[in-house]
């Protein structure tokens, strides 16, 4: 299920939610950013704000280590990983050098303690300790980085190690990585504050989480840095405002300080131009429509997930809704079915279209009503 709420999410990101939206707010043009690719996003509808050279191939540096993070919170909810878990540590996770966790050879640490370490400190050596405890080596548990990559739709990306350490067939993309940080805040919520922790204390070492922006703008609640002398500074960020929930992305910056206040750019140009809104509830009566031949002669129709909804601030009442709906309906028809559309438009263009979905089954009615039912359509066909 959840795999298949994840690929909706995906069509309705890249189908309906793209592009700029011609509005009666005023709106400047997004910030000019000193960075190689970036990209803004509003989390739960999808939609990207902002965007330059987002689809670009870059090296992913430390951010490789959310999805590390990421497989291991999925192993725990499918229950083959719990935190309390100890994992061994080998000669090659000992042995991994960059930035470190500074766990010791033929140690045991538990997953919780690798989780900190990957997430807050940046431990290499940690993510290849959790990598070689979930898959028994690197090599393979990157394998299993790439299928759930492609199971979220980061289509860009490719990884070979659990480190981000680099290698010449290791890439990803700014809208991959965002895509990755929406599925780490919606999938996994009960473990993501570890991405807004800002120090961590490991073999008596105290190591400061490197993403500034925890310090500096308290709605900023997560998620990773990283660099590399390839990768330059790189930056997945996010915060939260009320109902709003924004995904900062910038890669190939030039310095931390640079990676830290470019985000912080895109994060305060969302929140001040745009809103974000549930206009309509999963399973909420939207519009009813006539049956025919059924037990019951109406039927409730709804969109089958929470509509969010980001605009221009100011620009809700300007907001529009209609709906089709198939006109001529015979039970049975099943809960689920689809039977029209819903489309939301803003000055007369098209920001969102759903699928209305059947709220409750009809079944087939009696004998007679289905009779009675047949010669009223059939008169209804011939008088047109």
């Amino acid at each position: 299920m959840q795999s298949l709420l994840r690929a909706l999410f995906i069509l309705i990101v890249f189908t309906g939610s793209q592009g700029v939206w011609s509005s009666s707010a005023l709106i400047p043009s997004p910030p000019d950013l000193g960075a190689g690719s970036y990209i803004l996003m509003e989390a739960r509808s999808g939609r990207v704000l902002v965007e330059h050279n987002a689809e670009k191939r870059m090296e992913p540096a430390s951010l490789t280590k959310m999805m590390t993070a990421y497989i291991a919170d999925r192993e725990m909810e499918e229950g083959r990983l719990t935190m309390d878990e100890e994992a061994r540590v080998s000669v090659s996770a000992w042995q991994t050098g960059g930035s470190r966790m500074f766990i010791q050879e033929g140690s045991t640490v538990t997953v919780g303690e690798l989780m900190r370490g990957i997430i807050i400190q940046s431990g290499n050596d940690a993510s290849v300790a959790l990598a070689e405890h979930i898959s028994g080596s690197e090599k393979s548990f990157a394998q299993m980085m790439n299928q759930q990559a492609s199971q979220l739709g980061m289509d860009n990306t490719h990884f070979t190690n659990a480190t981000g350490l680099p290698n010449p067939d290791m890439y990803t993309t700014a809208k991959d990585m965002a895509l990755l940080s929406i599925a780490k805040i919606q999938d996994f919520p009960d473990t993501y504050d570890l991405y807004s922790q800002r120090y961590y204390t490991y073999n008596g070492i105290r190591q400061p989480n490197r993403n500034r922006l925890l310090w500096r703008d308290k709605s900023v609640d997560g998620l990773k840095t990283g660099y590399t002398e390839d990768a330059g500074y790189c930056l997945a960020a996010s915060a939260k405002k009320d109902s709003m929930r924004l995904v900062a992305v910038v890669m190939a910056t030039d310095s931390a300080e640079a990676r830290a206040s470019e985000a912080q750019q895109l994060l305060n140009y969302g929140f001040r131009y745009y809103d974000t809104s549930r206009l309509y509830e999963g399973g909420e009566k939207i519009t009813g429509t006539r049956v025919w031949k059924g037990e019951g002669d109406q039927l409730d129709l709804g969109v089958s997930e929470d509509l969010y909804l980001t605009y221009p601030s100011g620009s809700r009442d300007d907001l529009e809704s209609s709906v089709e709906v198939d006109t001529i309906l015979e039970a049975p028809i099943q809960r689920g079915a689809v039977l029209g559309k819903l489309t939301l438009s803003l000055d007369g263009e098209t920001v969102a279209e759903r699928d209305l979905v059947a709220l409750h089954g009809v079944e087939p009615g009696g004998f007679f009503s289905r009779l009675w039912d047949s010669i009223k359509l059939f008169f209804m066909n011939l008088f047109g």
